[in-house]
């Protein structure tokens, strides 16, 4: 793929469904009536009350007391971000659009960004263990894909290299601090390559999927091989890296990748797996600490990340693991990494 023709694609594989059957009539049409509008509209889910295997690994009620998040604006460069369900109401600001003019970033045909933006502000809530890792960030969404998995192939819109890069500026030049990218592109777009130059001089935190692409030779992914982003892989709930997280001298971290609860758009939640839903975990983490130590740059932040890794299973960088696991309470907590 050159990079004159290279399209961001979402890095994140099928969901497993928790589908409508088990919602009574009258809270699947009001899923419906909630869900964004699209062509072909998303199958409404049920909610789960049960809590997910990442929150028994990173307790967000263990940080609250320290850092939420609160002040702290992430953008979510993806397909959108229902701002309607229970969970993200009031942490949705106003974004942008670029595959649809004209609207704010809170339409989600795919359920992808919707997804992304639970693990990092999803508000707790009544009967549900599930919620974010920074519930005080605010999220602004800006809306590149309406991409899904359907059968094992992506099908779907989604915008141009030219257009992801110019949804990075966006996102700085609208106070983002921390840009979570759950995308991937396998090609060098210099345009790209540019606005992660741009956000990196504006002090901004940037966060980016390794892709899913490890039987496949592991082609190098765009943005997380750019110098100043944090490129994330994926690890299941025993820690072993997940078969399609990539392997790499672009891998930093690894984080939750594999069968993680998210919100899903209109209400209730899914179980969705790839290296888009390892990111969003470094990228609250990143939130939490710009919240923590302001006065800590961006790149004193990812250092900080890094640094404060638990070991992995694997051998270094050359195993896909990178620094290690990712742990947010050590990264708020510890004062001996080397940013501090």
């Amino acid at each position: 793929m050159s990079p004159s023709i290279a399209r961001p694609v979402l890095a994140g594989l099928a969901a497993s469904l928790l589908t409508a059957p088990a919602l009574p009539v009258g809270a699947a049409d009001a899923a419906l009536r909630a869900a964004p509008t699209c062509a072909t509209p998303l199958a409404p889910v049920r909610p789960v009350a049960a809590l997910p295997w990442t929150q028994q690994r990173y307790d967000p009620a263990r940080l609250a007391p320290l850092a939420t998040g609160a002040g702290v604006t992430v953008a979510v460069v993806d397909s959108g971000v229902d701002r309607a369900h229970p969970q993200l109401a009031g942490q949705v600001l106003a974004g942008t659009d670029l595959l649809d003019s004209g609207g704010d970033g809170s339409r989600d045909c795919a359920g992808h960004g919707t997804g992304v933006a639970s693990i990092i502000a999803a508000q707790p809530r009544s009967g549900v263990a599930f919620h974010g890792l920074a519930p005080g960030a605010r999220i602004l969404p800006v809306r590149v894909s309406e991409q899904q998995v359907v059968q094992g192939r992506e099908s779907g819109r989604t915008v141009s290299a030219a257009e992801f890069a110019r949804a990075i500026r966006w996102a700085v030049d609208h106070d983002a601090d921390v840009v979570n990218l759950s995308v991937v592109l396998y090609a060098d777009d210099p345009a790209v390559q540019s606005a992660v130059a741009y956000a990196v001089q504006r002090n901004v935190v940037l966060v980016a999927a390794a892709g899913n692409l490890h039987d496949s030779g592991d082609p190098r992914p765009f943005p997380a091989a750019y110098d100043g982003v944090l490129g994330v892989g994926a690890i299941g709930a025993d820690g072993v890296r997940a078969a399609f997280s990539q392997t790499g001298p672009y891998v930093d971290l690894v984080a939750p990748g594999s069968e993680v609860l998210v919100a899903a758009p209109g209400q209730g939640h899914q179980r969705v797996e790839g290296t888009s839903y390892a990111a969003p975990f470094v990228a609250a983490t990143a939130a939490l600490l710009r919240q923590y130590r302001p006065e800590l740059t961006a790149a004193q932040v990812a250092e900080r990340i890094i640094a404060t890794a638990d070991p992995a299973p694997g051998p270094g960088h050359g195993g896909g693991y990178g620094a290690g696991v990712l742990n947010p309470y050590r990264a708020v907590t510890e004062t001996g990494a080397r940013s501090a």
